[in-house]
């Protein structure tokens, strides 16, 4: 049967027919015929498609390069307008960056999606939809923009404030809209998210203008009371950072075993706590040294009164 067509087939929404192999050795050989009118179809589509998409893709991609080129710009020229701003508050400036920065990113992606047929209205109908699942995974992250936006407009600390808060305490170096970035006293980093200050109580050690630093002072019992009392006060004059008014005050903590203790409140400023409580000890002990064995202090303790002592609110009122 050499001679013998072989049934062929057809696979009309390819356009494609072959030749069956034949069963018995010696037959005519399996040959494939490719429509030329289907391949030349094929190859107009292709050629049309470039045509139609490939500037629209060029376009894009230039918009999205030039875009992030001109939103760098654009930031580093706002960074350089909010740092001789001083009229701006410096706990907005990041805020204000970031917002700018971001708002710009997005109006360039729709820019580059309309560009390759995508329609604005759908597009932003699907980033709603996303927005709403990505803000249910991740409620925690959106508790912390509450929570900064609440910071910043509430305002309990500002940038450079000594803040503790949840047994952590630093100076605040940023406020975000995320997280705070503190540095505590010794240098660390401490990055600490916002709702972790929201729900917990803050203490502020540099709100308010004035510092209370007690210190206290064991000397032998025989000592005489006023002139030691005048000794201390003496050394609180004469410290640098301490303030006349309020003025210091000495009065008798306890007495027992042997030892009258002596309370000394010296009020500060907030910056210079640390350099009065240091000066102030080490004077106490030189003065009272020099007056004799009977002066001669067994102990000194920086000692600050609860925050429930009424006296140290009530002081603190006329310091601030």
């Amino acid at each position: 049967m050499q001679g013998a067509d072989h049934p062929r087939h057809l696979f009309p929404d390819l356009g494609i027919e072959f030749w069956t192999v034949a069963p018995i050795t010696g037959e005519k050989p399996m040959e494939a015929d490719l429509n030329a009118q289907h391949i030349t179809h094929f190859a107009d589509l292709a050629w049309n498609w470039l045509e139609v998409f490939l500037p629209r893709i060029v376009a894009a991609a230039a918009i999205l390069i030039g875009g992030f080129v001109a939103v760098g710009w654009v930031d580093r020229a706002l960074r350089r307008m909010l740092a001789h701003a001083h009229h701006v508050d410096i706990a907005l400036k990041p805020i204000l960056i970031s917002l700018v920065r971001y708002t710009a990113l997005v109006l360039v992606m729709i820019g580059a999606l309309s560009q390759i047929g995508i329609q604005t209205t759908s597009l932003l109908a699907v980033i709603g939809a996303a927005g709403l699942a990505i803000g249910l995974a991740l409620q925690g992250t959106l508790s912390n923009i509450a929570a900064g936006m609440m910071l910043l407009w509430l305002r309990p600390f500002q940038i450079g404030d000594f803040i503790e808060v949840n047994g952590q305490s630093g100076a605040v170096e940023e406020i975000g809209l995320f997280v705070c970035e503190l540095r505590t006293y010794d240098g660390l980093y401490l990055f600490v998210p916002n709702s972790a200050i929201w729900n917990a109580a803050l203490k502020n050690y540099t709100r308010n203008g004035g510092r209370l630093v007690t210190v206290n002072v064991a000397v032998p019992i025989a000592a005489n009371l006023d002139r030691a009392r005048q000794t201390l006060l003496d050394v609180a004059a004469r410290t640098p950072s301490a303030r006349h008014e309020p003025a210091p005050a000495v009065f008798v903590d306890n007495v027992g075993g042997g030892v009258m203790v002596l309370n000394l409140m010296v009020w500060t400023t907030p910056q210079g706590a640390g350099t009065v409580e240091r000066a102030i000890v080490e004077g106490v002990k030189r003065a009272l040294e020099a007056l004799g064995e009977n002066f001669a202090p067994s102990q000194i303790v920086r000692a600050t009164p609860p925050d429930t002592d009424p006296s140290r609110y009530l002081e603190g009122r006329e310091a601030a």
